[in-house]
This record gives structure tokens, C-alpha cells and sequence, in this order.
């Protein structure tokens, strides 16, 4: 197992150990973002701060801690750029006045953060150990260590894990009724999911459809009764009760879909122009499992601003708050964490 990627030989130092104690002292001097100290034979290469995660979070930690001279590592992910990398057009983001493809504002974000100097590693964190300081995480054969840590991992949106439905996703089918529900003006939308959050996002979508279908596999609703009185209530808000979705129909967008009666066995279909699922979302810290405290859902408990329970571990974006997952929300909470980072490592006299 190799040691971030920053490890030389024992054999190597007799002929550069004055070179390398050179190198030691003007990195830490000239606060370069890391420190290279000599463990066991090796030099070790440890950071200022590490950031996981590389959505509107993870990149605006990195954007703030680059800035700052920490010289971050970001770990990114295979499939680096979060929830926004699945989305078509982004309307409220502050600053696009025109819109922006989700893709693309991810790209500028990225390329923001590049120009101050931030690594990447597009790969995904396998194991973390924040049992004392320097941190370590793991990615595939190498260990990256860091004084701090930023998790921003973010969350993902439960689907029913249809084909039809993930070749959609962008063209009609969503899991975001406040980022996607001004694209259906006008139309008939259907929303998957009985609880709080399939009725929060049926009674915000009938602002702009002129129909809202709740497709529910039970008799009965999960969701609190305020919200079941409301969603009752609401003139455009209907219910189809007993029935699972088979398949989202349209080639190029949503144009309808094909359901299950679990009572009767049969099948119907039923033309739509918005496909919304709310079925609650998971967040990404199966890793974290054992190492800092989560709830029962998985996400992060935050204790003072955005410290997690381990001094020196920082939380920012839908990883802690399953309420608001917005990027610019997620943004402000990376730009909270890179702050609370810096001004720990600065108390830790970490220079």
C-alpha cells in the first residue's frame, strides 16, 4: 500500500537527504499545503486538508481553502461533480441569467477551482481512519494524509431503479421538484411516494402544472396528517392509490407511464409530461459508518457550525442537510467548512 503518492525509498535518501530536508523546510514555510516528514525511512507527505466529495460543496471548499493558500486535496469520485452532473438546465443558481446546463456549471466550478492550485483525484475514498491525527484516507492502494478533512459527499435521490426512468432523468424525469418545477408550466405531472416528501413536492408543483398525480403502492399515506389534509385539500392534486410504475414511456422525453394495480394485477397507462420521484434520498457515507456520529439515516451530525464529532472533520452540503439540498445551499455550506478548516488549522498552529 503506498503512501498518498508522495514516498521515497529508504535506500533513496543517502543521496538526497540533503535535498529533501531543504525541500521539507520550504514547503512548510511557504505555506504550500503540506508538510514532508520523514517516518520509518520514508518521506511522508502530509496536507493542510483534504476535501471529499465534489459537488457545489466539495468545490467550493476547495475554491476557499485554495484561495487560502492550503493547496486542498479534493477526492472527487468517479463520477465527480455531484447531483447537478444528472440535471439538464439550472435556473436559479445566481448568476446565469439564461440558464445553465448542470454539466456545465459543474465544469466552471471545477476549472474556478483548478486555477488556484487545488489537486484531484477522480476516484472514490475506500476507507478513512480519524482515530488521531494526521487523518488518513484511503483510495485503492494509496493512503492520502491530512490535518483536516472536509466530507462533502453530498446525497443521492432514491429512484425506483427503472432503465426507462434513469434514461430520462433531465428529459422530464426528476427528483427535484423546486430545481425542475417552473420547466412544467402548465403541464400534468405525476409524483412516486406517499410520505412528507412526495406531498411537499405535489402541493409546491401545482404552482406551476395545471394537474398533479400522487402514485402511491398502498391504501394509505405515510405523510403526517397536516400534510395529507393539505394534499386532500388542494383542487389539482389527485390520488392513485395501489399502483407501482412499471415503466416511464417516451423516447426523447417523458411522455407517459405504464402502472400496476397491486390489488388487481392490472395494467394501464397514463400520459404525463413530468415524472417526479419522492421516495427520500441517501446520503453517501456508508464509509463514514464507525469513524464520526451520523443519524439514523446515515447523515452527518453537525456539533459547533460544521464540525462533525471528530475535532479537525468537517461536514458541508446534502452529507448533513437533508432540508434544503440545494447547490447553492450546498455552495454556502462549503464555503462555511473551508472557513471553520482554516481557522482550526491556524488555532492547531498548523501554518
Amino acid at each position: 500500500m503506498k503512501n498518498s503518492s508522495h514516498i521515497f525509498p529508504g535506500y533513496f535518501l543517502r543521496y538526497f537527504i540533503i535535498v529533501i530536508f531543504s525541500l521539507s523546510y520550504s514547503y512548510i514555510s511557504s505555506g504550500k499545503g503540506y508538510y514532508l516528514l520523514f517516518v520509518e525511512g520514508l518521506v511522508v507527505l502530509i496536507r493542510k486538508v483534504i476535501i471529499i466529495g465534489s459537488g457545489p460543496a466539495g468545490l467550493t471548499s476547495a475554491l476557499y481553502t485554495a484561495r487560502g493558500n492550503l493547496k486542498p486535496l479534493v477526492i472527487s469520485g468517479f463520477q465527480w461533480g455531484g447531483q447537478l452532473m444528472l440535471t439538464s438546465e439550472v435556473e436559479n443558481y445566481p448568476g446565469f441569467p439564461e440558464g445553465i446546463m448542470g454539466p456545465d456549471l459543474m465544469s466552471l466550478m471545477r476549472k474556478q477551482v483548478e486555477r488556484f492550485g487545488a489537486e484531484f483525484v477522480d476516484d472514490n475514498v475506500t476507507k478513512v481512519d480519524f482515530s488521531r491525527v494526521p487523518f488518513k484516507i484511503t483510495v485503492g492502494d494509496d493512503v492520502h494524509e491530512a490535518h483536516c478533512v472536509i466530507l462533502a459527499t453530498g446525497a443521492n435521490a432514491m429512484w425506483l431503479g427503472l432503465e426507462s426512468e434513469q434514461k430520462l432523468i433531465g428529459k422530464g424525469a426528476s427528483s427535484c421538484a423546486t430545481c425542475d418545477g417552473a420547466f412544467f408550466r402548465n403541464r400534468e405531472i405525476v409524483v412516486i411516494g406517499g410520505g412528507d416528501s412526495a406531498l411537499e413536492e405535489a402541493l409546491f408543483l401545482t404552482k406551476f402544472a395545471s394537474k398533479v398525480t400522487v402514485i402511491h403502492r398502498r391504501h394509505e399515506l405515510r405523510a403526517s396528517k397536516i400534510m395529507q389534509e393539505r394534499a386532500f385539500k388542494h383542487e389539482k392534486i389527485s390520488f392513485l392509490w395501489d399502483s407501482e410504475v412499471l415503466e416511464v414511456l417516451g423516447k426523447d422525453k417523458v411522455e407517459g407511464v405504464r402502472m400496476r394495480n397491486l390489488k388487481t394485477n392490472e395494467e394501464s397507462e397514463m400520459k404525463t409530461d413530468g415524472f417526479f420521484v419522492a421516495i427520500g434520498h441517501k446520503p453517501n457515507s456508508e464509509f463514514l459508518k464507525g469513524h464520526i456520529d451520523l443519524d439514523e439515516r446515515g447523515y452527518i451530525i453537525r456539533k459547533n457550525w460544521t464540525q462533525t464529532s471528530v475535532e479537525g472533520v468537517f461536514s458541508a452540503g446534502d452529507i448533513h442537510d437533508y432540508r434544503y439540498r440545494q447547490a447553492v445551499t450546498a455552495a454556502a455550506h462549503g464555503c462555511e467548512a473551508a472557513i471553520d478548516a482554516e481557522k482550526y488549522l491556524e488555532a492547531k498552529g498548523v501554518e
